[in-house]
């Protein structure tokens, strides 16, 4: 099961991950984040603290939505990874490709700074 929680800060959105994202879910995981997502967001940021689970297709669903969002030059941020999902993101290399942050505040912040 999975639950996405969108909150709003002036341009930037947050979405607050709750479950597991898996092939029996990740479709609407995907609808979720792109729903939210409106045109003047210049940076979107999922909160991982409530995920306690990511398969290969999460992988590829949050992969996707990177590259849409670096083609509109809107940032993307993951930030509050458990250790073990923290973990997944490290085998895969996705470490390097997206910006993972401890928590939210310094993922907002990194926002800011970039």
């Amino acid at each position: 099961m999975i639950e996405v929680n969108i909150e709003r800060q002036d341009d930037i959105l947050a979405a607050l991950i709750t479950g597991r994202i898996d092939g029996s879910n990740v479709m609407q995981f995907e609808e979720s984040i792109k729903d939210a997502i409106e045109e003047g967001d210049r940076a979107v940021v999922l909160d991982m603290e409530n995920l306690t689970y990511i398969s290969s297709a999460g992988l590829r669903a949050i992969l996707m939505t990177a590259k849409t969002l670096q083609n509109r030059n809107a940032k993307f941020l993951l930030c509050s990874l458990s250790k073990s999902i923290r973990e997944v993101f490290e085998v895969s290399g996705f470490d390097k490709i997206i910006n993972i942050q401890p928590d939210r505040a310094q993922a907002l912040a990194a926002i800011g700074a970039e």
